[in-house]
Order: C-alpha cells, then sequence, then structure tokens
C-alpha cells in the first residue's frame, strides 16, 4: 500500500515575519528533497480543509472562536510572543489540521499503510486553551481523538522525538488513560516542561535528554523506556509529532541527532506498529529549522515509511 504524503499551498502564506525561525522556506527544503526521483511512489494528497467542529474534540469552543476573532485581514497578530498570525494563517491552520484529520481516514479504512503530513503550523505546544511555540492547534491531538471518536480505535499513542517537549499534547492526553504521549526532549530547554515525574493517569512517558545527547543516548532512552511503553500500551493506531530540530546543526536546539538516528528511531516506530496496530502510522510535521538538515532528516524518515509499505 502507498504511503501518502499531505501538503497545500495554504501553508505557504502561514507568514511569520522577517527572521522567524517557523518559516514558509522549510517547506520548500522538504519539497526540493521529495523531488527526487526515488520519492515517485509516493501518493501526493492536497490536504482538505477541516470542518471546523473537528478542532473542537481537543479545543474549546470558545479557543477556536478566539483563534479566528484573532485572525488579522493585514499585518500581524501575535498570540504570544513567538506565536502569530497574518491573514493566511487561519486557512493554514485549518489545513494544517485537516491533512491530519484525513490521514487517519485513510490509514484507518486501509485505503494507504502510513502517512507524512509536511504542513505548517506544527502543533504540539499548543494547549487546550493556550496557543503558544509556534503552534495555533495541537494537530495530532485532535487527529488522536478523532481517530477514537470517528473510527473506534480504544487506543491511540503519540511518539515525539521533537528536541522541545510537546506541552501541549501532554496537557490535552494528561487525563485520558486511552491516549499515550510518549517524547524525548532536551531539558532543559522551552517549554520547560517533560520531566520524567510527569506521568497523567500512567499515560505520559517523558525520556528528557541533556544537551549535547546524540544517537547512543537517543537509542538508550527508546530501546529501555519509550519502546516498552507503546508496545505495552497495544495502540490501534500510532502517531508521530516528527520534529527535526534534535539534528545537530539546528539553531533552537542542542542535541546532536543526525539523519541516520531519525532513521533509526522510525524504523523502530514502524516495526513496532507493524506488530501492534497492523502498521497503521500517521506522522506529522512539527519543528526543524536548519532547512538543509531538516530536508535531509525528512527525507530519510519518508524513506522509512515508504519502505514499510
Amino acid at each position: 500500500m502507498p504511503t501518502l504524503l499531505y501538503t497545500h499551498e495554504s501553508s505557504l502564506s502561514h507568514d511569520t515575519g522577517m527572521g522567524h525561525p517557523e518559516r514558509a522556506e522549510r517547506l520548500r527544503a522538504i519539497e526540493k528533497v521529495l523531488a527526487d526521483d526515488y520519492y515517485d511512489e509516493l501518493e501526493r494528497v492536497e490536504a482538505p480543509r477541516v470542518k471546523p467542529e473537528v478542532i473542537e474534540l481537543a479545543h474549546p469552543h470558545e479557543y477556536r472562536m478566539a483563534i479566528e476573532k484573532a485572525a488579522p485581514d493585514e499585518g500581524y497578530a501575535y498570540l504570544d510572543s513567538d506565536t502569530l498570525m497574518s491573514p493566511g494563517s487561519l486557512d493554514a491552520a485549518y489545513h494544517a489540521v485537516g491533512a491530519a484529520i484525513d490521514a487517519v481516514d485513510k490509514i484507518m479504512t486501509g485505503a494507504a499503510q502510513n502517512a507524512f503530513c509536511a504542513m505548517r503550523p506544527p502543533g504540539h505546544h499548543a494547549e487546550s486553551v493556550r496557543p503558544m511555540g509556534f503552534c495555533i492547534f495541537n494537530n495530532i491531538a485532535i487527529a488522536a481523538h478523532y481517530a477514537r471518536d470517528k473510527h473506534g480505535a480504544e487506543r491511540v499513542a503519540v511518539v515525539d522525538f521533537d528536541v522541545h517537549h510537546g506541552n501541549g499534547t501532554q496537557e490535552i492526553f494528561w487525563s485520558h488513560e486511552n491516549l499515550l504521549y510518549a517524547s524525548s526532549h532536551q531539558m532543559p530547554l522551552y517549554p520547560g516542561t517533560g520531566a520524567i515525574t510527569e506521568t497523567g493517569v500512567g499515560n505520559i512517558f517523558n525520556a528528557p535528554l541533556s544537551g549535547g545527547a546524540g544517537g547512543e543516548q537517543m537509542r538508550q532512552v527508546y530501546e529501555e523506556r519509550l519502546l516498552p511503553a507503546v508496545s505495552e500500551f497495544n495502540p490501534d493506531l500510532l502517531l508521530i509529532s516528527a520534529g527535526f530540530d534534535a539534528h545537530v546543526d539546528d539553531p533552537l536546539g542542542g542535541l546532536a541527532f543526525r539523519e541516520e538516528d531519525f532513521a533509526w528511531v522510525t524504523q523502530q516506530l514502524v516495526e513496532l506498529a507493524d506488530v501492534k496496530c497492523d502498521g497503521r502510522v500517521v506522522s506529522l510535521l512539527e519543528g526543524g529549522y536548519d532547512l538543509n538538515a531538516l530536508a535531509k532528516s525528512v527525507g530519510v524518515h519518508v524513506k522509512v515509511l515508504m519502505d514499510a509499505g
């Protein structure tokens, strides 16, 4: 079965202003790599715009309406010190969620094996009632709730290998025993959450890494803590918060992962999904701010997904 690649032109219209690290050029760099002949077998999908009520699976109605009201007709509207909206941002955010939702539909109905959503803005820092960390809606948390609500998935796991802890996903999942969140991340680092003692209702598994940690340390925390937790959880669907800012060249983090490390963790996840949930995997782009490192890392991530299809 094919691997799906979700994109939409609205992602390029989310203008974050001069010098902002979460910029449209990130997707252009990814597009250039995935234009190689190797990726011809990807099934490329134009992401739909999500129905507004689906967002309310993870965010209150009042929050969604506040975001709509904040969207500017011109210029910029700051939601916090580093999270902002331009006239194209609301549509981009709705399509970013739409990609995740459509991917869940396709994977849960057996139309495809797995999917990668190359969309922005990212989502894992957005809490239920607070945008932050470049994130407006929590795309992956919405997708997890949707898989349970629409497709009857009993258990959904999210694995997050972004350099920054996904505080929003953790907060939204905190009291839901049928939603698991497992994260490797640098600590201390923004947003300041992600201690190993943060466990929710036994469904939160954090594996903080010290600055400078590389592939060896990453493999250790996955083999000893995160992969066993996901395996024991027996998910019906595996979602990946695929942030590539743990790369050694990334300007916003201090970990030392390389492309082969992202390939390794992706391989471990697809193998686990093959055993536990018939290979059902949906991966969503989160961070990654060095354009060359991001492009190469996405390239190997998608190759592994394709080889698993």
